[in-house]
């Protein structure tokens, strides 16, 4: 059968440029696609650099104005990778192109940014994801059937972090390239869009809305020099925030998210506990779940240590053996795949930009709830 052809156009070249790149290459080697992905082009600002992107991941041209990659008609879809400041513009004019719109997390700086995005691929009837990566681990895809499967019957508690060290250096500058998540003028905010986002999403995913949380956030450093200013200003990014959170199912959870963790590079965890199961998953063992279940046999009951790596679990069919795992990069593999295989049957696969804009208006009560220091409902 004749695959359509598929030309993608990524906007950024940094880590997450490097992540979809490999997602593009590897995607119709494992899943059976209905698209040829052709890596048509790339854009960044800084010419030399893109160009040897380019050259190393095999997209055909280059371009230094976004604007002019949205508008060539060689392009079908348009990938965002660039920092959150750029991502609502882009996605508008993508959207209004007729192009299919991919874009990482988080959707906009604010929900109100990201409800415009939302109003303009809808409006355009264009497909759209969010890069929220996390749900496609195996383990963490299990946990959703599982729970699927009502083996867990009610839910009590969910509970999940996200922890990192790389900010404590009051020396280390704000803003520019590599350290824009600094500024909050770029981010929007600080760990709570860019690392509790995750959490937010999966916890989501997992057990549904979240209707109302309880927030303390904190800037252990309030001024840093500014990467393109040269000037000493103020931090406004939060450097830690923690939530207190109620489902619409009633149960409760617990949010942390640090970069002020010693000794923590990239500490995501998450806990689910039920009236029959209780689930553990761990970022730096991603290929394993941690499973708990009361009905067993008293005599053999106990925590169960599931090495996810078999051909009937979440998306193993794909890749090797039984028994021989995958790592983080293979998770926006799957990604992509599933977002085209749903394109290809003309449905949407999520997480869409309305899932995104979910979780940005949990992020937005939470800051909310850090300034007032009440209990703030997420708005609809």
């Amino acid at each position: 059968m004749t695959k359509k052809q598929l030309n993608i156009g990524l906007i950024g070249y940094g880590f997450m440029g490097r992540a979809h790149s490999n997602a593009f290459l590897q995607a119709g080697r494992f899943f059976d696609l209905p698209y040829q992905v052709n890596l048509k082009a790339v854009c960044a600002r800084n010419p030399e650099r893109v160009k040897s992107f380019a050259d190393n991941w095999g997209y055909e041209s280059i371009e230094s104005d976004w604007r002019k990659l949205v508008e060539r008609p060689d392009i079908d879809l348009i990938d965002i990778a660039s920092p959150n400041d750029t991502h609502a513009e882009i996605a508008i004019a993508a959207a209004k192109a007729g192009k299919m719109v991919m874009c990482e997390k988080p959707l906009g700086r604010t929900a109100a940014e990201a409800k415009t995005m939302v109003e303009a691929v809808e409006a355009a009837n264009v497909p759209n994801m969010v890069w929220y990566n996390y749900r496609r681990v195996p383990a963490v895809t299990l946990i959703k059937q599982l729970l699927e499967d009502g083996r867990f019957g009610r839910i009590f508690h969910y509970r999940a972090k996200f922890l990192q060290d790389w900010t404590i250096s009051q020396d280390l500058p704000q803003g520019g390239e590599g350290l824009w998540r600094l500024d909050v003028s770029v981010a929007g905010s600080g760990v709570t869009g860019d690392l509790l986002a995750h959490n937010i999403d999966t916890a989501m995913w997992l057990n549904g809305p979240i209707t109302e949380v309880s927030a303390v956030t904190e800037t252990f450093i309030k001024e840093r020099q500014h990467n393109l200013t040269g000037k000493v200003e103020p931090v406004g990014i939060d450097d830690a925030s923690l939530f207190l959170a109620r489902f619409e199912n009633g149960s409760l959870a617990t949010f942390e998210a640090t970069r002020y963790a010693r000794g923590h590079k990239a500490l995501y965890t998450l806990e689910i506990n039920g009236e029959h199961c209780s689930a553990f998953w761990d970022l730096h063992d991603l290929h394993r779940l941690q499973y708990f279940d009361h009905r067993d046999q008293s005599i053999v009951r106990g925590w169960r240590n599931i090495h996810v790596s078999d051909g009937d679990q979440p998306y193993l069919k794909h890749w090797w053996v039984p028994g021989l795992q995958i790592g983080y990069e293979h998770t926006f593999t799957h990604q992509f795949a599933d977002f085209l295989l749903a394109a290809g049957e003309g449905k949407a696969s999520a997480p869409t930009f309305r899932d995104g804009l979910a979780t940005d208006l949990v992020t937005d009560a939470v800051l909310k709830s850090a300034k007032t220091r009440q209990w703030e409902p997420v708005a609809k």
